[in-house]
């Protein structure tokens, strides 16, 4: 028994492992404006979930909106600073979740979260949420803001 659970956290330390790469490769390539690189790095049906209301879109939406940006040799730098990543059950294994607390120039703290799958060429993002941290003493007045556009 003991051996068994010992087996499986390694097992999943080195699963983990793997996903934070993923997510490491994935703020790598934006910095660099490596757009091949950026978006091999998603599912075909992945989904972008942006921090504007109409920033929910599809791979192709996202690939549409990002590789001008990237062509012009600009990217986009949020490097995480905590990071919490779940390996589905041991009879799955299949799908890993993450959020993460991350860094940008322009923007300060953000976060992001998502999704990624096993595929049969390794740990792919399926879903990727981008948000803003907004402080609850301040979030009143934020939604005023928002409201008033």
């Amino acid at each position: 028994m003991i051996v068994a659970l010992a087996a499986a956290l390694l097992f999943q330390s080195s699963e983990q492992a793997q996903v934070a790469s993923v997510l490491d490769q994935l703020n790598a390539a934006s910095t660099a404006a490596d757009a091949e690189a950026y978006f091999a790095l998603f599912t075909a049906d992945a989904r972008f979930v942006g921090t504007d209301a109409g920033e929910h879109w599809s791979l192709p939406q996202f690939r549409a909106y990002a590789e001008p940006v990237f062509a012009r040799g600009t990217g986009w730098s949020y490097a995480a600073t905590e990071r919490t990543i779940t390996i589905a059950p041991i009879d799955c294994r299949c799908v890993a979740w993450f959020e993460e607390k991350l860094v940008n120039r322009s923007y300060g703290e953000t976060r992001g979260s998502g999704v990624l799958r096993l595929t049969a060429d390794g740990w792919k993002i399926e879903q990727y949420v981008l948000s803003f941290t907004v402080p609850n003493d301040r979030a009143d007045a934020v939604v005023e803001v928002i409201k008033g556009d």
